[in-house]
């Protein structure tokens, strides 16, 4: 990286030819050096100076060694803070700039050992700002090999070795284990694992841990700190995630009541996403063999959007699923054949028009593409 010195320059501007004196006085300049308590350089770190009787405001950034210099600073007398991160390290105050150079410098290591009266922060206070400092420091740390972690799990989960994935983020647990996103992953990571796994037992093992892991997840997500949840857009969109793939692992191991219960917690959390959720309800309950149950979830899709071509092909087939035989003929019931008929207007050419028409065929019903929509008059 380049060596710089973060200089501030104070621009001026004249109208016409009648320059105010005030603008026309000298103008001083300030500089210093920054080390921390340990005595170490302090890099990237600002050093603001606030003016006490013009309330004008200076900040400036030290550079790798700590430096920090500024051209154009008006005279007068400042208020000089030392901040890293945010947090304040030390304070002078009633610096006073003139026309000339004047130097500045925060020495932490000596003020702790002989704080100045009034011009500074004590010993105990140095200390917990150090602290606090630190603690930032190892926070970063932390986040970046969970990071790293995350990304490894990712490659591997994408190539479909997911038990690498697995032992991946049970080491990031092991790390840190306070991150519901590394717990909701792991839940993907046994969930989607248990779907290759060809011993039964093994599967449902599988499953349980995921269940195990997004309950996890959502109990960590739950306890973040309300200020911070309404800081957070997409808070509410992550947790409904949550209790989505939740759901899923539920269904999975063929318990549908907590499934759709989860599914119910996810639409009561994001209702801008509910829609998505009352669908896989109802794909739950399909798969299931709850048919009323299924019609009922998928009609509740269509009020919210009647423009979801899918609802009506699943509330379609769930309806089949209730024909009965009249002799050689199936006969389905009422509203069976415009569920299908409906799908294939929204979808003429879709994934399932086909069976869409298949089913249509099997009741005897007719091929409408036009279903729903309000036939012109004929003109006489």
């Amino acid at each position: 990286m380049k060596k710089q010195f973060i200089i501030s320059l104070l621009l001026v501007l004249m109208a016409g030819l009648c320059a105010s004196h005030a603008f026309a006085q000298a103008m001083g300049t300030v500089k210093g050096v920054c080390k921390d308590i340990e005595g170490n350089l302090i890099p990237q770190a600002v050093v603001e100076w606030s003016g006490v009787d013009t309330g004008r405001k200076y900040t400036l950034k030290t550079n790798n060694k700590g430096e920090y210099f500024s051209l154009g600073i008006t005279p007068g007398k400042y208020n000089v803070k030392l901040l890293k991160d945010g947090k304040e390290l030390w304070h002078i105050n009633n610096v006073a700039v003139g026309a000339d150079e004047i130097t500045v410098d925060f020495d932490l290591k000596k003020e702790q050992s002989n704080p100045a009266a009034g011009s500074g922060m004590s010993a105990e206070q140095v200390k917990a700002a150090q602290a606090q400092q630190a603690a930032a420091s190892k926070e970063n740390t932390t986040i970046k090999a969970l990071n790293e972690k995350l990304v490894a799990a990712k490659t591997a989960s994408d190539a479909g070795d997911f038990d690498t994935a697995i032992a991946t983020l049970t080491e990031a647990n092991t790390m840190d284990s306070t991150r519901d996103l590394i717990w909701f992953r792991l839940g993907d990571a046994h969930r989607l694992s248990a779907g290759k796994q060809t011993d039964p037992a093994e599967k449902q093992k599988r499953l349980e841990s995921a269940v195990q892991d997004y309950q996890k997840a959502i109990e960590l997500k739950k306890a973040t700190d309300p200020a911070l949840q309404q800081k957070d857009a997409s808070f509410a969109n992550t947790l409904a995630a949550y209790y989505n793939n939740l759901a899923e692992a539920y269904s999975k191991s063929n318990k549908v009541d907590d499934a759709v219960a989860a599914y119910a917690k996810a639409a009561e959390i994001d209702p801008q996403r509910a829609t998505q959720y009352m669908f896989n309800t109802g794909a739950v309950l399909t798969n299931a063999g709850k048919v009323d149950d299924a019609i009922a979830a998928f009609d509740k899709v269509i009020a919210a959007d009647p423009n979801k071509a899918d609802a009506y092909y699943w509330k379609g087939v769930n309806m089949i699923g209730k024909a009965t035989l009249k002799g050689d003929k199936m006969v389905a019931p009422d509203g069976t054949a415009e569920a299908f008929q409906k799908y294939l207007e929204l979808q003429p050419t879709g994934t399932f028009a086909q069976p869409a028409k298949d089913m249509l065929a099997s009741i005897g019903a007719s091929i409408e593409t036009t279903f729903g929509t309000k036939k012109k008059p004929t003109k006489k």
